[in-house]
């Protein structure tokens, strides 16, 4: 891809749409973002970024169907990313229509797709987490979030077996992704900025007792992936043309929430103190207790990116929330 090609990025003003936006900037990629405009002014960490052409996302649909667009690819970052989120129309509104909207200028322009999916349509594990296309339908999410993200993959599963996509398009079912420019998340953060937080604050971190037998308190798991794993799967993607299909981005090794929070301190330097609290009654029986992404589809097409690990990705991250950068 050629600097003098334009990408458009959905989501832009958010974690990780922002974050590629920042590989484009670094690559001489222009962009056109599209978000909430007032997320592009209001927080700090995007101040030296540069976001091209502005657009809120209510305004997507009628640029995209004006004539002569040219675009080298889109890039579909914008959701509802809160695994709280119960309002099922809403969901059905942004993750799935406008998804829908998406793809279908993607395959109009005849330009590359990537999208957003998410580990959430795996559930409880119960089935394993084989991005194999196969298992989509039995897969049951243990959220309405996770629901909109799986029915999304398969239309799009439909779509390509009745021969209507993009010329190439990827889902990316994304793990547990952290890194620099998340804090807007609020609550949806993860646990790598809470502790952050927590450990500054009181000099403690709070993690979720375990609710199951034979799974000590601090021994549920997850796929802790680096944001910029994430980024360079999608580059991956973007330049790889033949490339169609959905595919986990994980480090393919799940790790403790322990494990995390030591990783903490031991960024910061301080004695670790780590406290157990109740899992909130109001999502206990929609937690996922381990998370772990099979990564041979992805590896077998030629991704050969190592991943960053836990303890060298919280390191770094601690160290920019250090420096002010957060």
């Amino acid at each position: 891809m050629s600097a003098s090609e334009t990408l458009l990025v959905t989501g832009a003003a958010g974690f990780i749409g922002a974050r590629f936006v920042e590989s484009c900037n670094a690559r001489g990629v222009q962009v056109v973002s599209v978000d909430r405009k007032d997320a592009f002014t209001t927080r700090p960490e995007h101040a030296r970024l540069d976001f091209g052409d502005v657009l809120d996302l209510e305004e997507l649909e009628g640029w995209l169907s004006a004539p002569r667009r040219e675009l080298a690819g889109i890039v579909h970052m914008g959701a509802i990313s809160a695994t709280t989120e119960l309002d099922e129309a809403l969901l059905t509104r942004f993750n799935v229509d406008y998804s829908k909207m998406v793809w279908g200028a993607a395959r109009r322009l005849g330009v590359p797709c990537v999208y957003a999916s998410s580990a959430a349509v795996y559930g409880d594990g119960g089935l394993g987490f084989d991005d194999a296309d196969a298992l989509v339908p039995r897969l049951r999410p243990l959220n309405p979030y996770g629901e909109s993200k799986r029915r999304f993959d398969l239309w799009a599963l439909e779509e390509a077996a009745a021969g209507r996509t993009p010329p190439a398009w990827a889902g990316f079912r994304f793990f547990n992704v952290y890194g620099f420019g998340e804090r807007h998340k609020g609550g949806m953060a993860s646990v790598v900025l809470h502790g952050y937080d927590q450990a500054k604050a009181k000099g403690e971190i709070r993690l979720f007792e375990s609710h199951r037998a034979g799974i000590a308190h601090g021994h549920q798991s997850r796929d802790f992936v680096d944001v910029s794993d994430g980024i360079e799967a999608m580059w991956f993607a973007l330049k790889k043309p033949a490339m169609s299909g959905i595919y986990n981005v994980g480090t393919g090794k799940a790790r403790t929430f322990l494990d995390l929070a030591k990783a903490v301190f031991s960024a910061l330097d301080t004695p670790q103190q780590i406290v157990f609290v109740p899992t909130p009654e109001a999502i206990r029986e929609r937690y996922q207790y381990f998370t772990e992404a099979k990564m041979d589809r992805l590896r077998a097409l030629g991704f050969a990116k190592k991943p960053v690990g836990l303890e060298d990705g919280v390191d770094w991250y601690v160290r920019r929330l250090e420096a002010g950068r957060g």
